[in-house]
């Protein structure tokens, strides 16, 4: 290999394997911004030997024993070293002159709870949620501070910044590597997944910039969440967060026309939906279901998301069965955005009239203020009742309102047509 396939492949390896290896070395050190120095120290350790030495037969075990005798020399180094680190820097030390294979189980025995911890530690409460996003893309999805600014729209050293300080928080506060138990692991469990839900649906529709969609935040989403359900699979709420994210991400290739310009659910090409997510989708949903306990938030959204998958026709949706759905959503998790859109399947379900006295009701709720889609959703109610002026009025509004300028396109398209008197 030349030397600069050697670097690609090590930039490959240490994609797939950083997560792996930064939470071991976490187990180990207890802090995961040390834990990440020293797997980034093994990554140039490599940059460093495998241009001539080549690629070794299992790159990531090499790259564990390189960042564990890093760990051992800084334990070493350290000038108040207290006898829990003399014993573990004995431990590793031990671990170190093993054989291949006995290190090769090692790194294997823990690693599913090794990931776990890692994941919970990441999506801490503790963290602002911006925090919480950027450190799991970080440490779990392996993408760089460029990639993650890019995939958001911010600068790169604003992505760094945030890293850095929940790093530094998660050590300040003392936040132990380990999984919750108890009471403690549902609330946890809850920051886990509605962090992943955040960077699905930052890919699924972006909220600002020029493009409707940005697949590879969805596929990093997606991932993780695939990953943590082999990780907990007793957890009936992890189950339904893939499904829905499964089904939702069916339909990517139908949400964008040639131009990138949005496509609305109930126009979209459906034989352009992906069957294969459909059915990891559905499989997941009878995953979920099969688990003790109500539905939880996910679990019951997934559900909805199923009721479009099954349909073979925008007309043939269950939208009485999708009211329905979201009824219980209002109970479980009660929202406002919950409540709009129960409006919109109100409205599908029983007729626009319907749909835009509930829309009316939450015109004066405070935490809609500022929401660009009750707008967007009171707009197309009042087009499909043909009063044309104020449902030109109301997407306007909405365009004005909206950070994405695809999306911002298509609602003053919607309000121009509002101004010709026509339907298209």
């Amino acid at each position: 290999m030349t030397a600069t396939e050697t670097h690609r492949a090590i930039e490959a390896v240490f994609r797939i394997e950083s997560a792996r290896l930064i939470a071991g070395l976490a187990r180990i050190v207890r802090d995961v911004g040390v834990a990440e120095e020293l797997a980034q120290d093994a990554m140039v350790t490599a940059l460093e030997q495998w241009p001539e030495s080549g690629v070794p037969d299992n790159p990531g075990a090499w790259l564990m024993a390189s960042a564990k005798r890093r760990a051992i020399d800084r334990l070493r180094r350290r000038k108040t070293v207290d006898r829990k680190h003399e014993e573990l820097g004995r431990e590793l030390d031990a671990r170190q002159q093993a054989a291949v294979a006995e290190l090769d189980a090692a790194l294997d025995d823990d690693i599913g709870d090794d990931l776990l911890r890692l994941v919970f530690t990441a999506c801490h409460p503790v963290l602002p949620t911006e925090g919480r996003v950027a450190l799991t893309l970080r440490l779990v999805g392996g993408l760089t501070t460029g990639e993650i600014a890019r995939a958001f729209l911010v600068p790169e050293p604003t992505v760094a910044q945030r890293i850095v300080r929940a790093k530094r928080t998660l050590s300040e506060a003392g936040v132990p590597f380990e999984v919750p138990r108890g009471a403690d692991r549902a609330a946890r469990l809850s920051s886990v997944l509605e962090v992943l839900y955040l960077i699905f649906n930052e890919g699924y529709a972006a909220t600002a910039g020029d493009d409707w969609m940005r697949p590879a935040l969805c596929e990093d989403a997606l991932r993780l969440g695939r990953i943590l359900a082999e990780l907990a699979p007793s957890e009936a709420e992890v189950h339904g967060l893939v499904a829905l994210m499964e089904i939702q991400a069916s339909r990517s290739r139908a949400r964008t026309g040639p131009s990138g310009e949005p496509i609305l659910l109930l126009d979209q090409d459906r034989g352009r939906w992906d069957r294969i997510l459909i059915r990891r989708g559905l499989a997941a949903l009878e995953r979920a279901q099969a688990l003790d306990g109500p539905p939880g938030p996910f679990a019951l959204q997934a559900e909805i998301a199923a009721c479009h998958a099954r349909a073979r026709t925008g007309a043939e949706t269950d939208w009485a069965r999708i009211a329905e759905l979201y009824d219980a959503l209002a109970r479980v998790s009660p929202s406002p955005v919950v409540e709009l859109n129960r409006a919109v399947a109100v409205g599908m379900a029983e007729g626009p009239a319907a749909g835009l006295a509930r829309v009316d009701g939450l015109v004066s709720e405070p935490a809609l203020q500022g929401y660009h889609l009750l707008h967007s959703v009171r707009g197309d109610l009042l087009f499909k009742l043909g009063r044309l002026a104020e449902a030109r009025v109301e997407f306007e509004r909405a365009a004005g309102l909206t950070r994405n300028a695809r999306e911002r396109d298509l609602l003053l398209a919607r309000a121009a047509a509002c101004a010709r008197g026509t339907t298209s």
